[in-house]
């Protein structure tokens, strides 16, 4: 036993070393990654999309009715009105960032005041820390209930409205891209790397060579999975390290399951790459199954795109990617 990991660990090293003398390849392992990182990065890392808000109306005041369908099929509003079943799922999907915000109507609202005309407040809620977001939705809303009050000529504005921030600090769109370029960069260096090193390898004629070597295949082969794995996970460790520096990444859930499930993960992506690297004799046949098993990841593992925008057959398949 003894003898067999020190093949092993004799091969981790000789590898290594081989990897580090590539200039190229320590390129495209650490520096293109973080490259695509900045470069997204700075483009998602503050950028608000379009306002999507739910709204919750709690009043049985035909005022109140009428405002909600107005707001649905108003189609030029700011405002894109998603349908949802309760302020719970609301909530969710704001947490989730499939939400900038939530209008609540309470029970009182559009109920006739004083003066016999509707009156009541219109609660904005935002996610903390999507202050931004919340800003500009109060401020849409605003326009509306004052346009509205004029429309009603009240010397005192009836209709109000007030903005809260709820639950949990919400994802910023940078938070969804970094996971996506984190899987891609896990998925490039195990498939890619390996699935066009080993035939480059076979036509040289290395693995012939080490056939008169004391060690097995099977030692070769972990010694190989070791080696990409360490790379892949140094390359993720370096992609968080700029991510939470420099675009304050936000990490949901704790470390340790995270980390165990990045382990896992460059360890499957490498042993993708050894299956393609070692059936294919050349790189006219490594690169084509590469392609082949590596877009549909890339597409529809949710890695760039929300699965919840697939449509639902598609949603099933994306379950079985291995990157999803």
């Amino acid at each position: 036993m003894k003898a067999y990991w020190t093949g092993v660990f004799g091969q981790v090293a000789a590898i290594a070393k081989r990897v580090m003398r590539d200039k190229m390849a320590l390129f495209f392992t650490f520096l293109f990654p973080l490259i695509f990182l900045l470069v997204f990065g700075t483009i998602f890392n503050n950028q608000l999309a379009s306002l999507k808000v739910a709204i919750i109306n709690h009043s049985d005041s035909q005022f109140a009715k009428k405002f909600v369908d107005n707001a649905k099929k108003d189609d030029a509003s700011a405002l894109k009105v998603q349908d949802v079943s309760s302020m719970d799922e609301a909530k969710e999907k704001m947490k989730r960032s499939q939400l900038d915000g939530i209008i609540e109507l309470p029970a009182d609202f559009g109920k006739p005041g004083a003066d016999h005309r509707p009156s009541g407040t219109i609660n904005v809620l935002y996610a903390k820390g999507s202050d931004q977001a919340g800003s500009v939705l109060s401020g849409v809303m605003t326009q509306i209930v004052d346009g509205i009050n004029k429309g009603m000529g009240q010397p005192e504005a009836p209709l109000k409205v007030a903005s809260q921030a709820v639950g949990d600090k919400a994802l910023k769109t940078f938070d969804y891209t970094f996971t996506g370029l984190l899987a891609f960069s896990l998925m490039s260096m195990g498939i890619f790397g390996l699935a066009n090193q080993m035939p480059t390898e076979k036509q040289k004629g290395a693995y012939r060579r080490l056939r008169a070597a004391p060690f097995t295949s099977g030692q070769l082969i972990l010694a190989t999975m070791i080696v990409y794995t360490m790379i892949s996970l140094l390359s993720a460790a370096s992609m968080l390290l700029v991510g939470h520096l420099m675009f304050h990444f936000q990490m949901r859930g704790d470390w340790l399951t995270f980390s165990l499930f990045l382990m896992l993960a460059a360890a499957m992506m490498v042993s993708l790459g050894l299956l393609i690297g070692s059936w294919a004799k050349n790189e006219n046949q490594s690169s084509p199954l590469t392609n082949l098993v590596s877009f549909p990841m890339m597409f529809l593992s949710g890695a760039f795109f929300p699965s919840y925008l697939f449509p639902e057959w598609l949603q099933g398949i994306t379950k079985f990617i291995p990157m999803t």
